[in-house]
């Protein structure tokens, strides 16, 4: 068996071709869907995630804001900033980009963005509507892995899934995300003592641990769907996820590569999430 790869950038770019038509719809309705991003410091990763945003949200028609702050913000500057974009009606998605200076509460970050613009999905309003399988906006890269699954065809009605690693931002909204597709799941993580035993019951194998290879064939059922979340640097320089590609190869009926995998679909949901907030925005002010 070779498996056949989930190439997440083409679908990827489907998708945002289909944004970008629902985005010239809304401008000839008389709105342009507006993401702001702010970003603290000058992390070279966190710039280049933020680069990345706003290319995609320029090429999309999405009216894109950048606001940059030095390392050492206040708190209560940064919060105060929150406030001011919760209340600017052009801007439709609202997320600062992780991680943050070490004097700055995170959840008090995150919890003070309006929840209708919690494109990022990481309020805890969003997450507790996603636990109950309400209307909400969904984390971007959970979402985009159910999005590539269903791309497939891949059914998870009744079956088994195994997601390793059990972050607030990839591995626990997976699994919910699952459950509501009337998955049964199970999550393994540092704890976890027998894993191969587990990984080896899994229909859908999703990895996000940020271990570069950690999981090899044997880990692997026959036939098994596996998603890599992982990206890793090797000592050459090269990219790899938390799967040894070519040996998962041999077993696994579907994969995603590293890169170009999961990866290319966060952005794409993210562009999602502000294109539907606008499309709210747009409802509520019709009504």
């Amino acid at each position: 068996m070779t498996a056949e790869l989930i190439k997440g950038f083409e679908i990827a770019e489907k998708k945002r071709k289909e944004i970008k038509e629902k985005v010239i719809k809304l401008k000839e309705q008389g709105i342009t869907p507006g993401l702001a991003v702010i970003l603290v410091g000058n992390d070279p990763a966190s710039r280049s995630y933020v680069t990345g945003k706003g290319k995609a949200s320029n090429e999309a028609g999405i009216h894109f804001e950048l606001i940059e702050f030095p390392e050492n913000i206040t708190e209560e500057r940064l919060l105060q900033e929150i406030n001011r974009i919760n209340q600017d009606e052009n801007i439709h998605g609202l997320l600062v980009q992780l991680p943050l200076p070490k004097h700055i509460h995170e959840e008090f970050v995150i919890e003070r963005i309006s929840p209708e613009k919690d494109i990022d999905g990481f309020h805890p309003i969003s997450i507790g509507r996603m636990m109950t399988g309400q209307d909400t906006f969904l984390p971007c890269t959970p979402h985009g892995i159910i999005e590539l699954i269903k791309e497939k065809q891949i059914d998870m009605n009744g079956k088994h899934v195994v997601v390793i690693g059990r972050s607030n931002i990839v591995g626990k909204p997976v699994g919910q995300l699952f459950l509501n597709e009337n998955a049964t799941v199970t999550y393994c993580h540092s704890r976890t003592t027998n894993l191969k035993d587990l990984t080896k019951l899994a229909d859908i194998l999703v990895v996000a641990v940020g271990r570069a290879k950690l999981i090899t064939a044997d880990y692997i059922k026959e036939g098994a769907v596996v998603i890599d979340v992982g990206v890793n640097r090797l000592d050459t320089g090269k990219l790899c996820g938390d799967v040894d590609f070519e040996d998962a190869l041999k077993v696994a009926s579907y994969i995603t590569p590293v890169p170009k995998g999961v990866g290319p679909m966060t952005i794409t949901m993210l562009l999602h999430n502000t294109v539907r907030s606008a499309q709210r925005a747009k409802a509520i002010s019709i009504h």
